[in-house]
């Protein structure tokens, strides 16, 4: 017989026959009227509990994660505020359904079904997944299950004491509101929560106000791995700058009592809580699995045995709030009408096709204030002595300074993130004076955790800021980046657009550094970034295309609210000749402040008709050293800079090969998933033009004299530029 029906005739039989467990009698401030209230969604989440799995059984309900044995949730929702934005743990649809008891208007039962129906009017993700989730509850809606929501939470939270001092326009959070991010106890193993949890309380003993409530629903087991006894308290109770709440979730008046004591402690001294409340799992970790396959049957009716509802039943018989007879009542006629209600929640439309699928990965545009640019007067004091040299040739790494300052003067709401960012001014210079020029709470120096580093903007991103963080690394990207991929992409398709975290990501990358790094200081691959659905991945080749690439980078962020990695060529921010020692060749001046490269523009160096050298990055600059060199010999080439790597500006870049012969495709990432794959693909769909490729080997790049033998060289570019000619191609 399936466990929800077991427990479902237990609780029946055990209210009609007062057999209810024994436990503390009720205390504490809870009003008669709120721990109904709170029993009443409770009961709701045991049925739609129960009718998800009906659902799931005849075909019309899909995956699910149930929330049974985690009603105590109700209660903690009830000690908070609406305002208080809460990212949950997947069985905590109790919280959810309390919550919306405290906002008028909300429609909690029939927008549920909707989403484990899958219909595409699901209120929060549109049909594309279940998930809990609501905009008029502010609640985001999570959809990867292991922590990845904790960092995020730390950034919100973060958020709140800064929109103190600089107002987003967009700001959601009032100042008094705080942060809560729920997780289980296995979760609570994994890395990212141990990396959110050490940030916050890294944060909080530097005396930073962050105003974070961490609950552990601690049931025990995850899957079918126990936790050990007592690893919970242990591993938290004595964390420096984290107090510790207990309490046992299974009894309402206690739970709503510490909850209580946890929100006025985070909300009166904003610092970070961890609330450890003890649940309990019933019917098995998820969907079709059976607990009895790896528990003892013994062990799973034990637990079963301690069902919460049953002990709410008891508790609120003796605190005199609703006889056990009318509380039996209330879970029968909630049963009834969840039932009832799903079956026309069944019937309404779904998802059809890959566009209604993918109408929400590109989130909307949204309202913002028109600004004319800082003032002469604010750049003068901003730039000091900088103003000067303006009119002058620089290298990249001091043109993206520049722009990064105007940029931060426009825009009060961008805050900049890494590691060594402030005081450093960042491994190569890039962030010199920002701190100074803008004080540390905008220029903010992390600990060294990539994670805490995305998810601190992405949070911050929810609050109406524009976040502009550093990966110091391509490489350690890979540490992170889970980040934009589980949260920060998918968080506007989850939502079908309501939730957004823009934010354009400073990644310093590729390869071709002399004498420094190696694979981890020099990463060429950046398949991870084109993989992801919605991500726009910019790179510039010269500083001042690195100037215009960012301010449309921040525009495409600020206006249409959308995530952009920029990639810097760490290799070309030092760099000043092109063809021989002092001739400054790649060089250049600080673009007027209206010049940008739109989304989807190419640049063309040159107008040679015999080849096209398709290119980014470093391979723009060796493509001109070639380019000069093939001229002498006849050869007339132009270079074509593809500015954007994802998406690829494939009508941009069509236009501006249509008049050549043939194409040379230059690509410094790796062969295989590599930038050439997708443009072999384009010329060869597209056009009729003859073209070929030049790729990095799938290789590590090394150390030493050898760092650049792996990448395409621009003698490679010419050898191949002729044996393309000679061939008459």
């Amino acid at each position: 017989m399936d466990r929800a029906a077991i427990v479902h005739e237990n609780f029946l039989r055990r209210v009609r026959a007062g057999d209810l467990p024994a436990g503390n009698a009720p205390s504490g401030p809870l009003t008669d009227e709120l721990a109904v209230s709170i029993f009443q969604s409770a009961c709701l989440t045991r049925a739609l509990d129960r009718t998800s799995r009906a659902m799931q059984a005849a075909g019309q309900g899909f995956y699910t994660i149930g929330s049974s044995g985690h009603e105590g949730l109700a209660a903690i929702a009830a000690a908070l505020r609406p305002t208080d934005m809460a990212f949950l743990h997947y069985r905590d649809a109790a919280f959810q359904i309390q919550r919306a008891a405290q906002v008028p208007g909300q429609t909690i039962t029939w927008d549920m079904l909707l989403s484990f129906a899958c219909s595409s009017e699901d209120p929060i993700s549109g049909g594309r997944h279940k998930v809990l989730g609501s905009k008029a509850l502010n609640i985001p809606p999570q959809t990867s299950t292991i922590a990845s929501h904790l960092p995020k939470a730390v950034g919100a939270a973060y958020s709140i004491g800064l929109a103190k001092r600089v107002r987003p326009e967009h700001q959601l959070l009032p100042d008094d509101a705080i942060i809560l991010c729920s997780f289980g106890d296995a979760s609570a193993n994994h890395s990212t929560a141990q990396g959110a949890i050490n940030t916050a309380c890294w944060t909080a003993y530097q005396k930073v106000p962050l105003p974070l409530l961490f609950v552990c629903e601690d049931n025990g087991i995850g899957i079918s791995t126990k936790t050990p006894e007592g690893w919970i308290a242990n591993s938290f109770a004595h964390r420096p700058g984290l107090e510790y709440f207990h309490c046992d979730g299974l009894d309402i008046y206690e739970t709503f009592r510490v909850a209580q004591e946890a929100a006025d402690f985070v909300r009166s001294r904003r610092k970070p809580a961890f609330l450890h409340i003890r649940t309990i799992r019933l019917y098995g970790h998820a969907g079709a699995d059976v607990p009895t396959t790896y528990l003892a049957k013994s062990e799973v009716e034990a637990e079963e045995a301690q069902d919460p509802l049953l002990h709410s039943v008891r508790l609120l018989n003796q605190a005199g709030a609703l006889p056990p007879e009318a509380a039996l009542a209330i879970y029968e006629t909630t049963c009834q009408r969840i039932d009832r209600i799903s079956q026309e929640a069944v019937k309404r439309p779904r998802l059809e096709n890959a566009e209604q699928v993918m109408a929400s990965i590109i989130p909307p545009n949204r309202d913002y204030a028109p600004t004319n640019g800082p003032s002469a007067e604010d750049r003068i004091k901003a730039f000091g002595g900088d103003m000067k040299l303006m009119e002058q040739p620089q290298i990249m790494s001091r043109l993206i300074n520049w722009a990064l300052t105007d940029l931060m003067l426009n825009y009060p709401e961008i805050a900049l993130m890494g590691e060594d960012v402030g005081r450093k001014g960042g491994v190569y210079g890039v962030t010199q004076k920002l701190s100074q020029r803008f004080g540390r709470a905008r220029v903010i120096d992390t600990l060294l955790d990539e994670q805490a580093i995305l998810g601190l903007s992405l949070g911050m991103a929810q609050n109406g800021f524009l976040p502009i963080p550093e990966i110091q690394f391509l490489a350690y990207l890979h540490n992170a980046e889970d980040q934009l991929r589980g949260e920060g992409a998918t968080l506007p398709f989850f939502s079908n657009g309501q939730f957004t975290n823009p934010m354009v990501l400073r990644i310093a990358g590729l390869g071709y550094q002399k004498g420094f790094g190696g694979h981890f200081h020099n990463d060429n691959s950046v398949a991870v970034l084109r993989d992801i659905p919605g991500l726009i991945l910019a790179c510039p080749s010269n500083g001042p295309d690195a100037v215009r690439l960012l301010r449309e980078s921040v525009r495409l962020a600020r206006e249409e609210q959308r995530l952009v990695v920029f990639l810097e060529p760490i290799a070309l921010y030092p760099m000043r000749d092109l063809h021989e020692p002092g001739d400054s060749g790649w060089m250049g001046t600080y673009p007027a402040p209206d010049e940008r490269i739109g989304l989807g523009q190419v640049s063309v160096h040159g107008s040679g008709a015999d080849l096209a050298i398709v290119s980014f990055a470093n391979g723009v600059y060796l493509s001109q050293q070639a380019q000069q060199r093939l001229a002498a010999e006849g050869v007339h080439a132009r270079v074509v800079d593809l500015n954007w790597l994802s998406p690829l500006p494939e009508d941009a870049l069509l236009e501006a090969v249509k008049d050549c012969k043939r194409v040379l495709i230059v690509d410094e990432t790796r062969r295989s998933g590599g930038i050439a794959d997708a443009l072999m693909t384009l010329f060869s769909e597209r056009t009729d033009l003859p073209h070929a490729r030049i790729s990095a080997q799938d290789s590590f790049i090394p150390t030493g004299p050898a760092y650049a033998v792996t990448m395409p060289s621009a003698d490679e570019i010419i050898a191949a530029a002729r044996q393309m000619a000679g061939a008459g191609a």
